[in-house]
């Protein structure tokens, strides 16, 4: 529905940002390095502004295959941003809050790389005597147990800035020169993402229907003692890296397109393919657009769950903070490539 409103160029842009790794590795199940070679060779034959080209590519080379989970075809789409932070380099004044390199001593494991049947999961920890072991959560984090190991990347003003960048995963931090560093994901501590939006809704602090970013923030910033503690019942950590070049990267290693990359589970869905979304902005516009999977996230778990990328800035935010809606997407799958199941 809406296929002929969209302007596809924007998609295609974004979507030769992904041909590098595809024309590297393929997508498993989905065209093997042949398959996406010719795919991303007639991409870059198109135009930058020929709009009907660009929708003649995808029509040719794809076609639709609509996603259904558990739950049937309609899944919870929300949005997420680039957060900008004030930090400083080095430890000062009310930069206190750091952010941490990921730890040398950090073992992740692909499980499925053991067992056919635990493919797509990961476990983290460090190896004590021989055995790889929980690495400290959210709380012996903040409480110090990487302390004096020279980890911190930056210093921050806000620990609330700090955990919604660990939800994000990237974003830029502003210095006091005005200058801006980049960071991005580097590794987590492998402990289970935990939403504390859904924590404040079984509190009843917050009703489910008014439960958005903007509520969250409202309720850490009124009860800083006891947000603290409802932030550390988010056990996972995450560590980052300074990022230079084209920013912010998802998690397929390509950078993100505002209103045109798509975070999806990559457990259950492949990263790179096109996605036709079919969806309503926080306003109840209609949001019917050919986005392009490329990044994941915590909370985003379940073949109809996605969250749409809209940028840098407070506008950015406002309407990824607000975004809760109901939608269905098609993702386009390569007419050369066999059928996946």
């Amino acid at each position: 529905p809406g296929w002929n409103t969209d302007i596809h160029t924007p998609a295609l842009v974004a979507f030769m940002k992904s041909c590098p790794p595809m024309v590297r590795r393929g997508v498993r199940g989905y065209g093997d390095v042949a398959v996406w070679r010719e795919i991303c060779k007639q991409a870059r034959a198109v135009a930058a502004n020929d709009h009907q080209g660009a929708r003649r590519f995808f029509e040719r080379n794809f076609y639709p295959a609509a996603v259904t989970g558990n739950d049937g075809p309609t899944g919870l789409i929300t949005g997420y941003y680039e957060p900008e932070l004030r930090g400083a380099r080095q430890r000062s004044g009310p930069f206190n809050i750091p952010l941490h390199v990921r730890p040398p001593d950090l073992v992740t494991v692909s499980l499925g790389r053991f067992r056919d049947d635990l493919k797509g999961k990961q476990i983290a920890g460090r190896v004590v005597r021989g055995r790889l072991v929980p690495y400290p959560d959210r709380a012996g984090i903040e409480r110090g147990a990487l302390k004096n190991r020279k980890l911190e990347l930056v210093w921050v003003d806000s620990a609330a800035d700090a955990f919604f960048l660990h939800i994000r995963g990237s974003g830029r931090i502003r210095l006091p020169d005005g200058s801006i560093m980049r960071v991005g994901y580097a590794g987590t501590n492998g402990h289970p993402y935990t939403a504390i939006g859904r924590e404040l809704i079984a509190r009843g602090a917050v009703p489910r229907e008014k439960m958005s970013m903007q509520a969250i923030r409202g309720w850490l910033a009124a009860n800083p003692a006891d947000g603290a503690r409802l932030m550390r019942t988010n056990k996972s950590y995450v560590f980052f890296r300074e990022l230079t070049g084209d920013v912010p990267l998802g998690a397929q290693g390509v950078a993100l397109t505002p209103e045109r990359s798509l975070a999806v589970d990559r457990r259950l869905l492949p990263l790179g393919l096109p996605v036709w979304l079919d969806t309503t902005e926080p306003d109840g516009t209609p949001f019917r657009r050919l986005m392009v999977a490329q990044d994941t996230g915590g909370a985003i778990r379940g073949a109809v769950r996605a969250d749409v990328f809209w940028g840098p800035g407070a506008r950015a935010a406002d309407r990824a903070g607000k975004m809760k809606s109901p939608g269905r997407y098609w993702f386009l799958i390569p007419r050369a490539a066999k059928p996946a199941s």
